[in-house]
């Protein structure tokens, strides 16, 4: 059973990393790694939309019917991103400032509702629980190792850490950065990933 779980969170950095496996939330992984904290707060953010809307989808999926399916589940996870830009609003002024637009965005990731329509209606609320834990995470990870490597290069810090003195390259904290970063990135993980 231990092994069943660790497998249901692992799966979600290895086996079907969201960003450089299946490819997935491609718009919140270019727009908002500018820096490492603004991917880990992104990061952070989809996580807690995605292991409450797993864990309600799979307690409702029974009862809805299939020709409703995917709008009841847009519904459900609208509900938790509102619950999310309220608290970010109350608490995290900045955070929810700096991420802005990416927020209410987080509605239509596609992460998201993959994983409603592939893993939480076919399963348990614990295990679509593990799984949103997993790929949330590996998500997260994701993102926040895209925004270091991009802080890095454009600005010479890590985390609003400054240890390279002068300027860094702004292709990196610009558009072209990300895709550079995440092309990079992924030809990396799936060279490694191979082994």
């Amino acid at each position: 059973m231990a092994g069943k779980n660790l497998s249901l969170i692992t799966k979600g950095f290895f086996k079907e990393n969201p960003t450089f496996v299946l490819v997935l939330g491609m718009c919140p992984t270019l727009a908002t790694t500018t820096s490492a904290i603004n991917g880990l707060e992104m990061g952070l953010a989809t996580l807690f939309v995605l292991v409450l809307s797993n864990i309600v989808i799979s307690l409702i999926s029974p009862v809805v019917p299939d020709k409703v399916h995917i709008p009841a589940y847009i519904v459900v996870i609208a509900t938790f991103v509102t619950v999310l830009q309220l608290v970010m609003q109350a608490y995290t002024p900045g955070a929810y400032k700096t991420l802005g637009l990416f927020i209410p965005l987080i509605v239509v990731n596609c992460i998201i509702l993959g994983r409603a329509e592939a893993f939480a209606c076919k399963h348990g609320w614990w295990e679509s629980a593990l799984d949103g834990i997993g790929i949330g995470l590996g998500f997260t990870a994701t993102l926040t190792v895209i925004g270091i490597v991009r802080e890095i290069l454009g600005s010479g810090s890590v985390f609003g850490w400054k240890f390279i003195s002068g300027d860094g390259i702004l292709a990196f904290v610009m558009a072209p950065g990300a895709f550079m970063v995440l092309g990079y990135l992924l030809v990396l993980f799936n060279k490694i990933a191979k082994k």
